[in-house]
């Protein structure tokens, strides 16, 4: 059990990191700049200093302004540095107890299943952080995930029909309804996160992401609404709940689904 918490702790110390580098992707894919060169400040545009790049810490650090210019610094830094943390650290500790495997995959194989998670996982946050602040999924980021989502399971042993079908049923799901209202109701991202979804879960697993992620943005919508910061007909990022709702299925998506068959 030691082991566990001590290797889990390093697992979220190692996601805070990657979740440091999905905010250099958001801010400045969305600003059409390199991922290379210095990180500098937003407002200002003079570069950070080492000690200031320290995740979450520097933040807190800085009481959330820059050092140079006292502009506020994001939210949203500390947030998903956080979130990814985590995350890194939920997927790490259920793939070393072998909690909700995929069954094609061999209880010795754990390392290879927290790899492939944990890389699906940096591009879900970008999509989800991504969409959240901009309403949009952005193919450089959806696609990718998609091939790695079937090169590892393919290599890890997946039955490739089984993919196929959970990325046809889903993506299909959400072509039907591009098709239908004409692009007015989703689109086009949210077809490639369908394939995202079934292709890395299945059309059992993939369902259950699914399921999940319109009960989140339905909640989410009433919620809005009732608090007057929506109308009716206001347009919500669905591609966030689309990724909150296939991380969820990573994690937890075989006991929410035997929990489900258990009533019948």
């Amino acid at each position: 059990m030691t082991d566990l918490i001590i290797w889990t702790i390093l697992a979220s110390l190692l996601g805070i990191i990657f979740g440091s580098f999905i905010n250099v992707v958001v801010f400045r894919t969305k600003e059409g700049q390199s991922l290379g060169g210095r990180s500098k400040c937003r407002t200002c545009l003079e570069p950070i200093g080492g000690m200031d790049l320290i995740p979450i810490v520097s933040y807190f650090a800085l009481k959330g302004r820059c050092r140079r210019c006292s502009s506020v610094i994001e939210w949203q830094y500390p947030a998903v540095e956080m979130a990814t943390g985590i995350l890194f650290g939920l997927l790490f500790a259920r793939a070393w107890l072998g909690i909700g495997w995929p069954n094609f995959i061999d209880q010795t194989e754990w390392v290879a299943l927290f790899v492939r998670d944990a890389s699906i996982a940096i591009f879900l946050v970008i999509i989800f952080v991504y969409d959240f602040r901009y309403s949009y999924i952005l193919d450089k980021y959806s696609i990718p995930a998609i091939l790695l989502a079937l090169v590892f399971n393919v290599a890890l042993g997946a039955n490739a029909l089984s993919l196929l079908l959970g990325g046809l049923l889903i993506g299909g799901f959400f072509a039907i309804q591009f098709l239908v209202s004409e692009g007015k109701w989703i689109g086009g991202g949210d077809i490639r996160m369908g394939l995202l979804m079934g292709f890395l879960l299945g059309p059992a697993l993939g369902g259950v992401a699914l399921f999940v992620s319109y009960v989140l943005g339905a909640l989410t919508g009433i919620f809005l609404i009732l608090t007057k910061q929506r109308e009716l007909n206001s347009h919500v990022p669905f591609g966030t709940f689309l990724a909150l709702g296939t991380v969820i299925a990573m994690i937890w998506g075989s006991g929410l689904l035997n929990w489900y068959l258990g009533y019948f």
